[in-house]
């Protein structure tokens, strides 16, 4: 269609990656060859109609709701930029989705991971994940001039969202990349190269990289991928008392909601955090408690409240005593006077 043509145009004038223009053209095709009316009579009932027909070829809630958000956008454009009058028929449908937990590594895991990449290549890139946070993308993109060894930096260009960042290399990152670097021999911008086969000498790719993890997810036994290292970058951070705005700035999270998600899996820090406060409570308890045993004290008010009381009433007069004081007082005159009264001749 001539007006989808238009929108992929739009997306690549905006800077689009070329894989997100390519995924909003599939979900686009998806959803037109669906669709049985023209796009501008598209209603909300219709839409729900198409979420039905996605959970029927049994896609997950995330992935309907990734075509749900192409969907919405793309009407936006035409909304906003076609200058067509309709409302957009995706604006108040959404799905519901989970929240699991961001999967992360323990120390002994990421020891047991590391113990079996052996190839310096490999241990490089897994490293730069580890210890410096980078996204999958970011490592097969990553040139030789961006690490700056003298001061132990790597400017990552055109990340995520097309934007730039500083990350930092630890120790044990700078001892990887140098043993890789010895052994590398190519002249080539990009920094890590398939080393064997026909595409030898070429950058590796995206899908290399990940049969790369899967190997030594097999040989290790663990469940783990690219991204779950950064994971565990964040959450070890987190653990070690980083504060949040400069995990979010390493990792390249534009909310810094995106990075509140790992405070609910840094067990560590809450774990300190509980048993300070916890501390803190036993303490007054433990005071309240001696409080009791003390055998001037007839209840359970702390030391020097009864004190307190006393002098305040003094010093307010007769008007601050409690009320049942004052009835007390009153009854004790009335007595005195029916006494006189019986007396009296």
């Amino acid at each position: 269609m001539e007006i989808i043509d238009r929108y992929r145009r739009s997306l690549k004038r905006k800077n689009y990656a070329a894989h997100t223009v390519k995924a909003y053209m599939n979900v686009l095709a998806q959803f037109t060859r669906w669709l049985e009316a023209p796009l501008e009579r598209v209603t909300r009932s219709k839409m729900g109609a198409y979420v039905d027909h996605l959970f029927q070829k049994r896609l997950s809630p995330k992935t309907v709701t990734c075509h749900l958000q192409i969907i919405r956008t793309f009407y936006e454009y035409l909304i906003n930029e076609e200058g067509m009058v309709l409302t957009n028929p995706v604006s108040k449908i959404s799905i519901r989705l989970p929240k699991p937990l961001p999967r992360h590594l323990k120390d002994d895991q990421v020891a047991n991971l590391f113990s079996v990449i052996t190839k310096a290549r490999d241990r490089a890139m897994f490293m730069l994940m580890l210890r410096s946070g980078l996204r999958v993308e970011e490592v097969a993109h990553l040139t030789v001039d961006a690490v700056e060894y003298q001061r132990r930096e790597l400017f990552v260009s055109s990340g995520k969202g097309a934007k730039d960042r500083m990350v930092y290399l630890s120790d044990d990152a700078c001892v990887a990349l140098a043993a890789y670097l010895e052994q590398r021999s190519s002249k080539a911008k990009q920094l890590f190269l398939v080393e064997k086969g026909p595409m030898k000498g070429k950058p590796i790719s995206v899908r290399g990289i990940q049969k790369r993890i899967e190997h030594y997810a097999r040989k290790s036994g663990l469940n783990v991928s690219c991204h779950c290292l950064r994971h565990t970058l964040a959450t070890q951070l987190l653990n070690a008392d980083a504060d949040l705005s400069s995990i979010r700035d390493l990792l390249g999270h534009t909310h810094i909601t995106t990075t509140q998600r790992y405070c609910r899996v840094a067990n560590l820090k809450v774990r300190r955090d509980y048993y300070k406060a916890m501390e803190v409570v036993l303490q007054r308890m433990q005071a309240l408690e001696e409080d009791d045993e003390d055998p001037r004290s007839h209840s359970r008010e702390p030391r020097g409240y009864r004190e307190r009381m006393a002098r305040d009433h003094r010093t307010l007069g007769e008007e601050t005593i409690s009320p049942i004081l004052v009835m007390k007082k009153r009854k004790e005159a009335d007595d005195v006077g029916e006494r006189q009264e019986r007396v009296a001749p």
